[in-house]
């Protein structure tokens, strides 16, 4: 689980970045988070908070936070389902999957939110993406929640990420700050690319153990057969 810890690493590092910012730290999302009306071209950020382009801050979006209790939340999340998507695809191609998720997330979000000017930040659309992929490959695994946050149970992964989605499109139009449409496109691109990572995976897989079959079969000496001569 190198990739899940590095991630959960860099977020947290990121966030403690942004709390010795001070007062300063409002400019640093604003110019390292998505803001869809400016990615789409319709606004421009003050001279003071362009830093990167527009562009750039699909990525950098993914790693900032708006408080220790969105951090905590998505990083548990993370830590609980992300080990096991990255031991389905590997370190490097889970990176990529949990970016692209995390790009698409956010893709939607512009798509569906275009002339917002809040600036999107957090990893809860690419976390919707391990999610998603998740729901794919293992649907039948028990999940400890708390029923009444009070009794323990365990269910299905299907019922309780299925319930969680449906409460996502339930919320769409809540002004509560929280981005419903990158859970919703994360979650939907994580179901739909796990299947293409995975057989890439597995394709590289079977590839690199014919080769080492190869070889093993090259390096074994067939006894030679020497006619004798009087």
């Amino acid at each position: 689980q190198y990739v899940t810890l590095s991630i959960i690493v860099c977020c947290t590092t990121a966030f403690l970045w942004q709390l010795s910012l001070g007062v300063d730290q409002k400019h640093a999302i604003y110019s390292f988070g998505m803001i869809p009306s400016v990615f789409l071209g319709a606004r421009e950020l003050g001279i003071n908070l362009i830093s990167i382009p527009p562009t750039v801050t699909l990525l950098t979006s993914l790693f900032l936070h708006g408080g220790w209790m969105h951090l905590i939340f998505n990083m548990v999340f993370l830590w609980v389902f992300g080990d096991n998507i990255e031991d389905a695809l590997g370190h490097l191609k889970f990176l990529c999957f949990y970016l692209v998720c995390g790009i698409l997330a956010s893709l939607t979000h512009i798509f569906m939110e275009s002339d917002s000017i809040r600036p999107l930040i957090g990893a809860s659309g690419a976390i919707s993406g391990v999610l998603g992929a998740y729901i794919v490959l293992h649907p039948r695994a028990r999940i400890l929640v708390l029923f009444m946050n009070i009794i323990p149970v365990r269910l299905p992964a299907l019922l309780v990420l299925g319930t969680w989605i449906i409460i996502q499109f339930f919320n769409i139009g809540v002004d509560n700050n929280t981005a419903w449409w990158a859970h919703i496109g994360g979650f939907l691109s994580g179901m739909l690319l796990i299947t293409q990572f995975q057989k890439n995976t597995l394709t590289a897989y079977r590839s690199q153990m014919n080769r080492l079959d190869k070889r093993k079969n090259k390096k074994r000496k067939s006894p030679s057969i020497i006619p004798k001569t009087k």
